[in-house]
């Protein structure tokens, strides 16, 4: 066959794995293998379901008696005490249009997400303003901000709120390790590993000046710029918001597999996935970039954007929500030992527990709407998420592990979770 012709079919095979479709397609079928009992690692009891589906509704109705729940995003953690930090910023600075402010605001999200993979334990992050101690992602999330309202990631010290892909660049783990605290006796688990993300994003957008750099210099916040160019009516979809960041972000992923001369980012082997194709044994999951979209669709909203389409985005394959099915017995491990091992993140291990989370939280979605009275235009994943899920595998880790870590111990490089 002609090597072009080849290269192309690969080409296209790699971008059918770059949008929520196939996470959710492909986390279902392994839903299915474990419910036939065909999976290496797990096994399901979707009896148990119910009942934590009932547990979640009772979170929700007493954390938000009005079920206004907001949605998971970044955003909901620059607040302190009470205090939104971004917002009381936002709100005291002249911005010269609403562009200007949601490329600020795509600047943030984007740095803050990307440092946001698990913590570990021990890290903790002391606020200098407000005192406040605080750790894992409220803890990255302050900490990411008030990096950047210091200028961290600014070549212009006159315009601080702004990142610039230069900066990125030449950004060192040393200056990262002091913003964030990060010592001996405050170890930050990945450390390294997120800052050379940081140095392939800021070499990433330089590259692509079509897309980061159509109003302003490179910076990532320049993507909004190129989302605006894709919308229609003023409306734009949230599964197109993942597949700009899948394109045009996905160099920025580590060690990745590729496939087509495309980065497949959070995609992963899994021989249960049977395909005829060069996608045969691939399982796409997509979680930082998934976070990210739904953390860009208030940015969108406040410049005047329609976001539609958000419930087609999929439930987070990462440790709470994995940990709240494993943790009320939903997800039961073929050898309850393994939980203790150091399981590497391209293990099928991990890769079957992240798919059956992403697969489960649909199920478990449609039963808590259920038990609350609303429907999914009402209350999208995106609030199952942060009203419920996330929260619930939070507490019960807490309430089961002295250090509320996951019950399934993962080896992250923290460009994963």
């Amino acid at each position: 066959m002609n090597m072009s012709v080849t290269s192309n079919s690969e080409r296209m095979a790699a971008l059918s794995l770059l949008n929520s479709a196939a996470v959710r397609e492909r986390a279902g079928e392994v839903l299915t293998g474990g419910i036939d009992g065909r999976l290496e690692h797990f096994e399901i009891d979707l009896d148990k379901l119910d009942a934590i589906a009932e547990s979640v509704s009772q979170l929700i109705r007493t954390n938000y008696p009005d079920l206004a729940v907001p949605f998971h995003a970044r955003w909901r953690h620059f607040t302190l005490a009470g205090v939104d930090l971004w917002a009381a910023r936002a709100g005291a600075t002249q911005w010269t249009n609403d562009a200007a402010r949601a490329r600020t605001a795509f600047d943030l999200a984007i740095v803050s997400v990307l440092l946001d993979a698990g913590a570990g334990p021990s890290w903790r992050y002391r606020d200098q303003a407000t005192g406040a101690v605080v750790s894992r992602s409220e803890g990255l999330g302050i900490a990411s901000l008030r990096m950047f309202e210091k200028g961290l990631f600014s070549v212009d010290p006159s315009d601080p709120l702004r990142v610039d892909a230069s900066c990125l660049i030449v950004l060192q783990t040393n200056d990262v390790a002091a913003a964030m605290q990060v010592g001996d006796s405050n170890p930050l688990v990945g450390l390294e590993g997120r800052v050379s993300m940081l140095n392939r994003l800021g070499e990433t957008v330089s590259n692509n000046p079509a897309v980061f750099a159509r109003n302003d210099s490179a910076r990532p916040g320049g993507l909004y710029d190129y989302l605006i160019t894709t919308s229609e009516h003023g409306k734009i979809s949230a599964p197109a918001i993942l597949e700009a960041l899948l394109l045009h972000l996905g160099p920025i992923w580590p060690g990745r597999l590729s496939l087509g001369g495309v980065a497949l980012g959070d995609t992963w082997r899994l021989p249960l996935l049977k395909r005829a194709g060069p996608t045969d044994g691939l399982m796409p999951l997509h979680k930082l970039s998934q976070w990210l979209s739904y953390s860009l669709i208030e940015p969108l909203q406040w410049s005047g954007l329609e976001v539609i389409d958000i419930d087609r985005l999929t439930g987070l394959a990462e440790y709470r929500n994995g940990g709240l099915f494993v943790d009320a017995g939903v997800i039961r491990l073929r050898n309850p030992s393994a939980a203790s091992q150091p399981n590497p993140v391209d293990s099928a291990l991990v890769v079957e527990w992240r798919a059956l989370t992403v697969a489960l939280l649909d199920r478990i979605a449609g039963l808590i709407r259920a038990k609350l009275g609303v429907s999914a235009d009402q209350f999208p994943l995106a609030r199952v998420l942060e009203g419920g899920t996330w929260l619930m595998g939070r507490k019960l880790a807490r309430e089961r592990r002295a250090d509320g870590g996951p019950p399934i111990r993962v080896v992250s490089d923290g460009t994963v979770f």
